[in-house]
């Protein structure tokens, strides 16, 4: 299963993330206190949306056999009436029927049901 680790130091508010032996940097916005030398928090909630939502449709149209050319995954993290994801999918090489088939697998993607269903975390002390 996946697993990471997240490092802060004295740098505001940059943080040496290693996700699936990735080095990645997150960070805040000058707004926040930060440099913007990385993405965000939930910019990296999204990505993890974003990434799973492409893959999956990827797949499923692979094993159908479709001519999917593409997958654009828009993603924005609202907070009007509680927080929420705006996600669009724009869809080529395929008719509608195929689109609209994928926009129902995009409810079910991994990433997805994590998100919809809440995931309970535990922390302790090492």
């Amino acid at each position: 299963m996946a697993h990471g680790t997240a490092r802060i130091g004295t740098d505001h508010y940059r943080t040496e993330i290693n996700v699936g032996g990735h080095d990645l940097i997150g960070d805040e916005g000058p707004g926040l206190g930060g440099k913007n030398e990385g993405p965000a928090p939930y910019d990296f909630l999204l990505a993890g949306l974003g990434a799973c939502t492409a893959i999956t449709l990827r797949i499923y149209a692979d094993r159908k056999g479709w001519p999917l050319e593409s997958v654009d995954v828009g993603l924005r993290l609202l907070s009007k009436d509680g927080l929420r994801v705006d996600r669009v999918l724009t869809i080529a090489g395929l008719d509608d029927e195929q689109k609209a088939r994928l926009a129902d697998i995009a409810e079910r993607t991994p990433v997805t049901l994590t998100l919809k269903g809440g995931l309970p975390i535990d922390t302790r002390l090492a």
